[in-house]
């Protein structure tokens, strides 16, 4: 089987990508959420669309270091691919090599894509 490639630095420019636990009071009733933050200056932006193009354009089904059942998936680290205030993100493809199925947690927005 072939190795895969030591993956590194997809990210030029500035990138920040972080959560951010908000929580609002309303008639008595707390409600609390999170969200995820994802800031760049342009050049950071833009290697960000790559890489997310670079993901959505591979045809998993050609490579041969990808297990049936596995998906292809970049880890954006801080102070390597993103700035040091970040949080460790992952991003990649949903759907399975071999089988296109999506993860079990995975709740689709529309009933239709279930």
């Amino acid at each position: 089987m072939a190795r895969k490639k030591w993956k590194g630095n997809e990210i030029t420019g500035h990138l920040d990508i972080f959560v951010a636990d908000n929580e609002d009071e309303f008639e008595g009733e707390i409600e609390k959420w999170q969200e995820v933050l994802i800031h760049g200056d342009p050049e950071g932006l833009r290697s960000f669309a790559r890489l997310l193009m670079k993901i959505a354009d591979l045809n998993q089904e050609n490579r041969t270091d990808l297990l049936i059942g596995a998906r292809e998936h970049y880890h954006l680290r801080p102070n390597l691919e993103l700035s040091k205030s970040s949080a460790q993100a992952i991003v990649g493809r949903i759907d399975a090599k071999g089988t296109g199925h999506f993860y079990d947690r995975y709740v689709a927005k529309d009933a239709a894509k279930a």
